[in-house]
């Protein structure tokens, strides 16, 4: 995975969020120099659409423009990295807050770059893989607790056991060609529509 990551430094969309001096300016030719493709801003914009990592100048009057541009991602936000000068308990509040990946602290330098940025690209696709994997974890334990109630509904409703139950849904849902966990909810979603059309009578 690591090499992958080194292969796919080239070509990642940067936005370098920093004051046009020549410390901006240079930091943004090293990442050139990386083969980034590479778009500077200054102020803070309210938005970095499309960007895949966010270089972006920390210090203390840039916290509300910083959590603006935070929630202005949509879906996943992208590598946070940070651009310090100092130490201090606000920076560091401010750093936490931005979700930043990594931190290259000033004066920049081009030694350790492309570290900071590997280190950065690791943690964000490790991070982004174990949230998948929890959503993966969450849907299968939605479906366990679907099947449930779909064989207490058929229990109930037709004096089945629970292994009978268990056996009804899991032969309708190959019949219909369709997971089990889908299946349970087609019974779940018709015995409260059936419910309520008696509640309403």
């Amino acid at each position: 995975m690591s090499i992958q990551i080194l292969r796919d430094l080239r070509g990642l969309r940067v936005q370098v969020i920093h004051a046009p001096d020549s410390e901006g300016l240079e930091l943004a030719g090293h990442l050139r120099r990386i083969g980034c493709q590479v778009d500077t801003a200054w102020p803070i914009p309210e938005h970095a659409d499309g960007a895949d990592v966010v270089v972006l100048a920390v210090d203390h009057e840039s916290k509300s423009a910083i959590q603006r541009l935070r929630r202005s991602f949509e879906g996943i936000a992208p590598t946070m990295i940070a651009v310090v000068g100092y130490e201090d308990p606000s920076i560091l509040q401010i750093v936490l807050e931005m979700g930043a990946h990594a931190v290259i602290e000033r004066p920049v330098r081009p030694f350790g770059l492309l570290t900071h940025l590997t280190v950065a690209r690791s943690l964000w696709l490790e991070r982004q893989q174990a949230a998948k994997n929890l959503q993966k974890v969450e849907r299968k334990l939605v479906g366990i607790q679907n099947i449930q109630r779909a064989k207490s509904i058929l229990m109930t409703a037709q004096g089945l056991t629970e292994e009978e139950a268990h056996q009804t849904i899991r032969r309708k849902a190959m019949s219909k060609r369709v997971p089990i966990e889908e299946m349970a909810l087609a019974i779940i979603n018709a015995n409260e529509l059936l419910n309520s059309s008696q509640k309403a009578t």
